[in-house]
């Protein structure tokens, strides 16, 4: 429980995820990791995603209860078709995978951007594309795409992740 300053009154949040299945992307570790943490206490069946099944069982012990995971690399549509068949049905879709890397503009070669736009943007794409039909048809689900300020504020050394 909480103390939200509310004159030494207790306050619990329940989000009622108890019967919610939770995929978070790039949950392995870091704000992902803690996201899928966050929806396990809520009592969502979390779904950890790394791109090794190592990484991905280790955080999922960490978390216990009634996560599991599944290691599939969303940089590419295949790896997003594997994921989408091992997990066919999600009520909560976290985008969270991302990569960046400081490095000038002048240094950044073509490959660097694809691999960027693949991982960063495309990956949430197809996830979303992929689990829409299902919330709508339930008429219930979430999507949560995990960005960063670097949208907004580019870093001039990381001009390909802005």
């Amino acid at each position: 429980m909480n103390d939200c300053g509310g004159g030494g009154r207790n306050w619990v949040m329940n989000l009622r995820l108890e019967d919610r299945t939770a995929l978070v992307t790039g949950s392995t570790k870091g704000i992902g990791f803690a996201i899928a943490r966050a929806l396990a206490a809520e009592g969502a069946s979390v779904v950890v995603n790394g791109r090794s099944a190592e990484s991905a069982q280790g955080a999922a012990r960490k978390i216990g209860g009634k996560a599991r995971a599944v290691a599939a690399d969303v940089s590419t549509a295949a790896g997003c078709a594997a994921l989408l068949r091992e997990v066919p049905q999600v009520d909560i879709l976290v985008n969270n995978a991302g990569i960046f890397e400081p490095k000038a503009l002048a240094e950044i070669p073509d490959a660097d951007w694809s691999r960027f736009y693949e991982v960063n943007v495309m990956s949430g794409v197809r996830l979303a594309r992929g689990y829409l039909q299902g919330m709508l048809e339930r008429n219930w689900g979430r999507m949560i795409f995990i960005s960063s300020e670097s949208g907004v504020q580019i870093p001039e050394e990381m001009i390909h992740y802005g």
